[in-house]
């Protein structure tokens, strides 16, 4: 029982729940004097030197995802501690470099940055501009030029709250624009109905319940105006929780669900009600009344709230739990707990799962703790395993999905192997369990594993990942190049490859403009046949659109699907090779498609009927085909 000891020492109890905060970075790269990353104006690698939270604005982004920051030049910095000109970075949640653009300067001052749910970094400027980046390369969307969200001689951006599709502002003349497609090349932002603040009346602060959340389908707004909340969408403005006597709310935030927001109150109370308001279901007076720099939901059953060098969990009954930091720190939150930030590390912070608790809690006498022991006791050759299962044979099944449930949430890898063991360890008596979940559970934490290495730098949860879902996370893997991961991953979970290998190719023919062709052909056709199926033509268009005509004829010429194969050669001028591939095909439809687009294409010439027709008498199917057209 001595190891469940020491894992149940790591854990705070709140009310009458654990939490534990795992260390799963630490140090980070960036800590160090000096950090290098890889440049993506094409200057070569650049140093970014160490990243202090407090002289930038950052964002991260949610499961597990990337960390981008710009020094704030609002802040003080000392002198050659930072390079002169202000740069873009962008780092895996590992803290490793992933690309480094120099800021453009002159522009309108930023205001905050934020990850789109494609995981588009979003840089929201002072004047209520955007600028939209793509990841991993740092490189402008669409236009280097600010797309403007606000209405005109709007003063600004006052604050900001960014949700996963869209953007809320609160402009200093106190009104409300909200963008919902702020994904798309040209936004439509719309202003909501006027939130009635008078001039001698402040907003304090802001929160937004997000579209999914309210029954209208958008997204409705939250603005705590001097001892009032209001409620404010597109059809009007309700005063919220009248009759609770709040006063003045200096902080807020909605929870992951977006039923419940906690508040923090003028007079140092924090409150958790209802986003109607109806009621106030606990609350909990803080020692310090200055209202926290950050207040974040860790899953659903405590908040968090930060001050500088202290981070108080509060939950809904019971003491707080307090942890002290000497270094600034970043809440970020997840769909089941918080991720913290500091200069030096990243940690998690969240609930002690209840199998996690059966097995390793203090005094624990459950069959899963059993179970767990029992293990340990056949290990050690020692007869009272035997004993153990005779206690817990008829909860078996229960203490085995325990120990595969435990293992999942473990980040510790011996951990998870001690957990598999010991339930396996159950399944060689229990025939009726089903294998196929604990099968299930090693190929999850086989992929969880992967990507929370430090180079990858992805530190899911099976909850999230969950979530995400394996093709969301190969889509990532793939949108940060690490392709190969994203392989063995689609292999082992026996999903198609066809989506890696695709963009592998084209990033390939992107970044080797100084290969030869036919050297480069040779080394995509050894990839691209790996996978059965794979369109050619969408890689030979992608070639074509990167200047390699040549290459993309050559490609071209191993697709399969005429229907495909052909509209691509009379792109790249291949007209002769695309008649006499549509004649091939058998497909007449095919047939007058290059008809046609050769006589358009060669109809300006003077001489355009007899070029035609010395096409087409040299194959009797197309002359035949457009003689019949004729008549």
């Amino acid at each position: 029982m001595s190891s469940s000891v020491s894992v149940a020492a790591e854990w705070d109890l709140l009310s009458d729940r654990f939490y534990r905060r795992i260390t799963i970075y630490s140090p980070l790269p960036w800590s160090s004097p000096a950090t290098t990353t890889a440049s993506s104006s094409g200057g070569g690698s650049s140093g970014v030197g160490r990243l202090d939270l407090s002289t930038h604005i950052v964002a991260a982004a949610p499961f597990g995802g990337p960390i981008a920051a710009v020094r704030d030049d609002s802040k003080i910095v000392q002198l050659h501690s930072e390079p002169s000109r202000r740069r873009l970075l962008l780092f895996s949640s590992s803290g490793h470099p992933l690309a480094s653009s120099p800021w453009t300067p002159h522009l309108p001052r930023l205001h905050s940055l934020a990850f789109s749910s494609s995981l588009n970094l979003l840089a929201l400027l002072s004047d209520g501009s955007l600028l939209r980046f793509r990841l991993p390369d740092l490189n402008p969307i669409t236009s280097s030029s600010p797309v403007p969200l606000l209405p005109p001689a709007s003063g600004g951006v006052a604050d900001a709250v960014f949700w996963g599709g869209g953007v809320a502002i609160l402009t200093e003349d106190n009104r409300v624009v909200v963008t919902t497609d702020i994904e798309v090349d040209d936004p439509h932002p719309r202003e909501l109905a006027d939130p009635g603040v008078a001039e001698d009346e402040q907003v304090l602060c802001m929160a937004v319940v997000e579209p999914q959340f309210v029954m209208s389908g958008s997204p409705e707004v939250l603005l705590a105006v001097g001892d009032r909340v209001v409620a404010v969408d597109e059809d009007g403005v309700q005063v919220l929780g009248e009759a609770l006597e709040i006063g003045p709310v200096q902080k807020m935030a909605v929870s992951p669900n977006g039923k419940l927001l906690a508040a923090f109150a003028h007079d140092g109370r924090l409150l958790v009600i209802p986003t109607d308001f109806s009621r106030i279901i606990f609350e909990y007076e803080c020692d310090s009344a200055l209202p926290p720099d950050q207040i974040a939901w860790c899953g659903l059953d405590s908040v968090l709230l930060y001050w500088s060098e202290v981070l108080l969990m509060v939950g809904p009954n019971g003491d707080p739990v307090q942890y002290n930091y000497d270094e600034p720190v970043m809440l970020i939150p997840e769909c089941d707990g918080v991720r913290i930030l500091t200069n030096s590390s990243m940690e998690f912070l969240h609930r002690v799962p209840d199998s996690t608790t059966l097995i390793f809690g203090i005094g624990s006498m459950s069959p899963a703790a059993l179970l767990y022991d029992a293990r340990d006791h056949y290990d050690k050759q020692s007869a009272k395993a035997y004993d153990n299962y005779q206690l817990i044979s008829s909860s078996l099944p229960e203490a085995i999905e325990a120990c595969i449930d435990a293992a999942g949430y473990e980040f510790d890898v011996s951990r998870q192997h001690t957990l598999l063991r010991a339930a396996t360890y159950g399944l060689a008596f229990c025939s009726r369990f089903p294998h196929g979940r604990f099968q299930e559970m090693c190929k999850i934490l086989r992929v969880l594993n992967a990507v929370r290495d430090p180079e990858i730098g992805m530190p899911l949860t099976v909850k999230q990942y969950k979530l995400l879902t394996a093709t969301v996370l190969i889509g990532r893997l793939i949108n940060a190049n690490q392709h190969l991961l994203a392989l063995r991953i689609s292999e082992y979970l026996n999903l198609n490859p066809e989506v890696v290998i695709m963009h592998w190719a084209c990033e390939k023919i992107t970044a080797s403009a100084a290969i030869p062709d036919v050297v480069l052909l040779e080394g995509l056709l050894d990839k691209l046949r790996l996978c059965k199926g794979i369109s050619y033509a969408a890689v030979a268009a992608h070639a074509d659109n990167s200047g390699r005509r040549k290459l993309a004829a050559m490609l071209v010429d191993h697709e399969s699907q005429s229907s495909k194969q052909i509209p691509l050669l009379l792109s790249i001028d291949e007209q002769d090779k695309a008649l006499q591939k549509s004649i091939d095909s058998g497909d007449t439809d095919l047939v007058y498609l290059v008809l046609f687009h050769i006589w358009q294409k060669i109809s300006v010439e003077k001489s355009a009927p007899l070029d035609f027709f010395g096409v087409i008498n040299a194959r009797p199917l197309a002359r035949d085909l457009f003689i019949a057209y004729a008549r």
